[in-house]
C-alpha cells in the first residue's frame, strides 16, 4: 500500500517580533496548505509578549531555548546586528540538540532558519539535514549581500568565534558590525534555497537580479513567498477596543497612523518635535510612542517594547500636548493592534519607520507611507518604497540641521497635510493601491506566493514508500 509519512519541518528565528511574525505565518501557511507539522525553535527563554503570538494549532510548536547570555554580556561597543548575532551563536548547541532529538524521532524533511540564523547552517548540514533560509525582508537587501560579498573575496576576519564569544579585535562598533554582516551573508550562499518575504511586483529588479545573477556567484534558488502578513494584531483588550471604537468616529481617510516597531525608538528631541509637527498638521492622528533613548534608535529591541504595562511617555511631550489634541489624536504606549488600525477605512497615512513587517502590511491593505527609517536595512527599504516604488513621501533634511539630527516640526506637518490632501499624495495613494492589487494577486491561487511555496514544498515531501498489507 501507499503510506505518506506526515512531513516535519524545524525552523529557527530569533527573538524579535520583527523576525519571529514571519516565521510564525510562514510556519501558518505551510501548515494550511501542505500539512506540515512544525516546530518553531526561538533564540529567547519565552517573554510572554512573544509566546502570545504562536497560534493554538498542534501541528505549530514552539520551543523556546534555554537562555545562554544577558544584555550586559555584550560588548560594550557592539552595534545591535553583533548582539544578536552573538545571541544566536551562544544558542546554537541547544539547537543542535533539539533537531538531533526531532531527527531522530521525526525524521525532519527540512530546517529553514532566519537571515541571522544564518550562523546555524554548516552546523545544521553536517547532521544531514536539508537547511534552507527564510529572509524575512526584501528581495532588494537579500541582492546586495550576493552582490557585494560574492565568494572569491579574501574572507574579512570574524570578529566572533563559533562559541558566540566577542573577541577583543581592536575594532570599534561600526567596524566590527560590518565583519558580522559580511561573514553572515556569506553563509546564505550555504542555504539549499532562500523563501523570501516579497513578490515579484514589488521589486522587479531584485528578483531579475537571481533570476541571472550573473558574475556574483552561485546563488540558491530563491522563491518569493510573499506577503506574509497577519491577519490580525489585536488580542480584544481595553486599549484596543478603544482605539479602534475612536476610528469608527472617524471620517474616510482623515487619519495618520504613526508607529515604529517593536524596536524603533526617537530621541528625546525628536518625540518632542513628532508630537508638535502633529498637532500643527492640524490631521487626525494614532500616534504609537514610548519611552525616548538619546543614545539608540533600537533600543527596544531586545525588550520587544510591546508590554502593556510600558510607562506612557507623557513628560516627553510638549507641554498640554495631550490635553490640546484630544479631539484630533489617540496616543498609545509601545503596543498598538497594528493590523486592525492599517485595514480601518478612517486610516489614510502611515508614518513608518520601514521595517519589511510594517512596509508588507501598510501595502497588502493600501495604506500610502511616509518613510522614517531608524536602523538596520530600513534606509534601504525606504528608498525603495521612495524612489521606486514612489509610495511613499519622506522628510527634506536640512543642510544647516543640527547635531541631534532631529526632523523639525514644521517639516512633519508639512509632509503629513501633503500625503493626506496634496497633488504628490494622491498620486502616492493611486501608486499604493496598485501596488495592493498587485500583492492581491501573489497571494492568489495562480499567485507567485503560492506557486513558490509549492516549489519549496515539493521538495520537502518525503517520498512515497511502497509496500504489501
Amino acid at each position: 500500500m501507499l503510506t505518506h509519512p506526515q512531513p516535519h519541518i524545524a525552523m529557527f528565528s530569533t527573538a524579535g517580533k520583527g523576525h519571529l511574525i514571519p516565521i510564525i505565518e510562514l510556519a501558518r501557511k505551510l501548515r494550511r496548505l501542505h500539512g506540515f507539522t512544525i516546530t518553531v525553535a526561538v533564540a529567547d527563554a519565552g517573554s510572554q509578549s512573544l509566546k502570545n503570538l504562536f497560534p493554538t494549532d498542534p501541528g505549530i510548536i514552539p520551543v523556546f531555548l534555554p537562555p545562554v547570555c544577558a544584555p550586559h554580556d555584550f560588548p560594550e561597543n557592539a552595534l545591535i546586528e553583533t548582539r544578536v548575532v552573538i545571541t544566536v551563536l551562544r544558542f546554537i548547541p541547544g539547537l543542535l540538540q533539539l533537531l538531533r532529538e526531532l531527527h531522530q524521532s521525526a525524521r525532519l524533511s527540512a530546517y529553514v532558519a532566519d537571515l541571522f540564523g544564518a550562523f546555524t547552517l554548516p552546523a545544521v548540514k553536517e547532521l544531514g539535514i536539508p537547511a534552507y533560509l527564510f529572509y524575512s525582508s526584501g528581495a532588494k537587501a537579500l541582492s546586495c549581500a550576493f552582490l557585494y560579498f560574492p565568494p572569491e573575496l579574501e574572507p574579512e576576519p570574524e570578529p566572533l568565534d563559533l562559541s558566540g564569544r566577542a573577541l577583543d579585535t581592536g575594532l570599534d562598533g561600526e567596524a566590527q558590525n560590518f565583519q558580522v554582516i559580511v561573514a553572515m551573508c556569506r553563509k546564505f550562499r550555504l542555504a539549499e534555497g532562500i523563501l523570501v518575504n516579497s513578490f515579484p511586483d514589488m521589486e522587479p529588479d531584485a528578483f531579475r537580479f537571481f533570476a541571472e545573477p550573473g558574475g556574483s556567484g552561485p546563488v540558491p534558488p530563491v522563491y518569493p513567498v510573499g506577503p506574509l502578513v497577519r491577519a490580525g494584531s489585536g488580542n480584544g483588550g481595553d486599549d484596543d477596543r478603544e482605539c479602534l471604537e475612536w476610528l469608527d468616529k472617524q471620517d474616510d481617510g482623515s487619519v495618520v497612523y504613526v508607529a515604529f516597531g517593536s524596536g524603533g525608538t526617537l530621541s528625546t528631541v525628536q518625540l518632542k518635535e513628532l508630537a508638535r509637527g502633529l498637532e500643527m498638521s492640524g490631521r487626525r492622528f494614532i500616534l504609537v510612542a514610548g519611552k525616548p533613548n538619546d543614545r539608540l534608535r533600537h533600543a527596544q529591541y531586545f525588550t520587544g517594547g510591546g508590554e502593556r504595562d510600558a510607562p506612557e511617555p507623557v513628560e516627553y511631550f510638549p507641554a498640554g500636548f495631550i490635553a490640546r489634541t484630544a479631539g484630533n489624536g489617540f496616543v498609545l504606549r509601545r503596543w498598538a493592534p497594528q493590523i486592525e488600525i492599517l485595514r480601518h477605512p478612517a486610516v489614510g497615512g502611515f508614518l513608518t519607520h520601514c521595517g519589511w513587517n510594517s512596509t508588507l502590511e501598510s501595502i497588502v491593505h493600501g495604506v500610502p507611507l511616509i518613510a522614517w527609517p531608524l536602523f538596520g536595512e530600513q534606509e534601504m527599504n525606504a528608498d525603495l518604497l521612495c524612489r521606486e516604488l514612489k509610495v511613499a513621501l519622506r522628510f527634506r533634511v536640512r543642510e544647516d540641521e543640527d547635531d541631534d539630527g532631529a526632523v523639525d516640526g514644521e517639516e512633519i506637518a508639512r509632509v503629513v497635510r501633503e500625503l493626506m490632501e496634496g497633488e504628490e499624495g494622491a498620486e502616492v495613494r493611486r501608486r499604493t493601491k496598485d501596488l495592493r492589487e498587485a500583492a492581491r494577486g501573489a497571494l492568489g491561487e495562480d499567485g507567485s506566493a503560492i506557486k513558490a511555496l509549492v516549489t519549496a514544498a515539493e521538495k520537502w515531501k518525503p517520498m512515497e514508500k511502497i509496500g504489501t498489507m
